[in-house]
């Protein structure tokens, strides 16, 4: 009969994909019993929205099996972290404060808020960094005029500045304008982690960064890598766009990440003849989500 450090060694094999400890260190490993030559246990994963449960289960019970058990009873349950798996002196111990910014939908004006967001943050005087997360369609550097690609020194890829902020952008490594990004989930978490990383920040007061539209592997991988400061949202005055600012929002309140304020972008055309505004895609939906979440409107 198996002991239970024996399994717990075994599963220490086992290796969180998303965050790159064995689930054993992490404390996903609960209860757990060994009766004759029955295993039970819990397997509590770190969030519900990690996009790799199903592949860390099949991992624990595959690992299980090479014990030569055949009897498992295992319960897989899912919390919400209420801390980040790494640190922020150990990941970027440079970085004083992280804000990113979201959206939940594409086209209300999330990068334009993230890229005038820094530049301003740097007309203060602070140490501003700016990091495109939206893989496949970047366009800060765009935005910005920037077209030349980054340079790499001591293995270290070192941040274009634009207005006294450090930018670094999938677009800098696509040949062409019109080259499309296509990478699944695994490889967009890997490019995130390195933008982390690899790049050369140094000093920053802020970094900022510009999520990409949606609740998938971008958002998820930073909101469980790093802690983040807080989280800006972004919406139009249009009730498709607020529906759908309103899941990200859950989404962050499920993973324990601040929510800073919500921005109502393109409210209103001021009226060049008579200065009246023009509400032309409706109003008060940033005004609603305040209310709705209790957070602050900024605007």
């Amino acid at each position: 009969m198996v002991t239970v450090d024996q399994v717990l060694t075994t599963l220490k094999k086992v290796i969180d994909p998303e965050l790159h400890k064995d689930i054993v260190s992490m404390g996903m490993i609960k209860g757990m019993a060994i009766n004759n030559d029955k295993i039970s246990f819990t397997l509590e994963l770190t969030t519900p929205a990690c996009p790799f449960n199903s592949e860390i289960e099949q991992d624990v019970r595959n690992a299980i099996s090479d014990l030569g058990v055949k009897d498992l009873d295992l319960k897989v349950t899912a919390r919400v972290m209420e801390g980040r798996a790494i640190s922020l002196d150990e990941l970027l111990p440079g970085v004083k404060n992280i804000i990113a910014v979201a959206s939940g939908k594409g086209g209300v004006g999330k990068t334009t808020v993230s890229v005038n967001l820094a530049i301003a943050l740097a007309k203060t005087g602070a140490k501003v960094g700016l990091l495109d997360a939206d893989i496949y369609g970047p366009s800060v550097p765009l935005m910005l005029g920037l077209k030349d690609s980054p340079q790499v020194v001591d293995g270290k890829i070192q941040p274009p500045i634009s207005e006294g902020v450090k930018i670094i952008s999938m677009g800098f490594f696509y040949e062409q304008s019109q080259q499309a990004g296509i990478y699944r989930g695994p490889i967009i978490s890997g490019i995130i982690k390195q933008f982390l990383t690899d790049v050369n920040w140094g000093e920053l007061d802020y970094l900022i960064i510009d999520l990409p539209p949606g609740t998938g592997d971008a958002p998820l991988t930073i909101a469980q890598t790093i802690p983040i400061t807080g989280i800006l949202v972004i919406t139009t005055p249009q009730e498709v766009a607020m529906n759908v600012a309103v899941k990200a929002i859950g989404m962050f309140n499920k993973l324990n990440v601040p929510i800073i304020g919500v921005i109502e972008n393109m409210s209103y055309l001021q009226c060049p003849h008579c200065n009246s505004n023009i509400h032309i895609f409706g109003n008060g939906a940033g005004q609603k989500i305040s209310d709705q979440f209790k957070i602050p409107y900024i605007g």
